[in-house]
C-alpha cells in the first residue's frame, strides 16, 4: 500500500537551493548525514529530496511538484514577508477547480505550485 510521496527535483548548487528553501520556505534539513550531490529538506509533512545535476539549464528545467496546504493565506502572506518572488503567473487565487492556488520557481526552475481545496 503507497503510503507518502517524496518528490526528487534536480539542482545544480546544493547551497543555493539549502538556502532558498531553508530561508525563503521554511524547510529544514532532513537527517544528519550530508549526502554528496544529494539533498533532503521537510516542511510539517512535506519531504523534498534533491539531486545534483551540474549541468541542467534551467530554461530546459521541468520539474515541478504541487504542494497542498491547510492554511494557503497565512502561508503566502509569509512568503511575502520573507520577499519570496512569486512567479509572474501565479499569484495568489481561486481556481475554477475548486482550488486557491499560487506557484513559484526555485533557484533552478523547478516549479512549485501550492494550493488549497476551498
Amino acid at each position: 500500500m503507497l503510503i507518502d510521496i517524496n518528490p526528487k527535483l534536480p539542482m545544480r548548487d546544493k547551497n543555493v537551493t539549502r538556502e532558498f528553501y531553508i530561508n525563503k520556505l521554511g524547510f529544514k534539513k532532513l537527517g544528519n548525514v550530508d549526502y554528496d550531490g544529494y539533498l533532503m529538506l521537510k516542511k510539517d509533512q512535506i519531504e523534498i529530496h534533491f539531486f545534483e545535476f551540474k549541468e541542467l539549464n534551467p530554461k530546459d528545467n521541468y520539474g515541478q511538484v504541487y504542494i497542498r496546504t491547510d492554511n494557503i493565506d497565512s502561508f503566502y502572506q509569509s512568503l511575502l514577508d520573507c520577499k519570496t518572488t512569486i512567479h509572474p503567473n501565479g499569484p495568489l487565487e481561486t481556481k475554477p477547480w475548486g482550488q486557491k492556488e499560487f506557484a513559484l520557481l526555485d533557484p533552478d526552475n523547478n516549479l512549485l505550485t501550492f494550493g488549497q481545496s476551498i
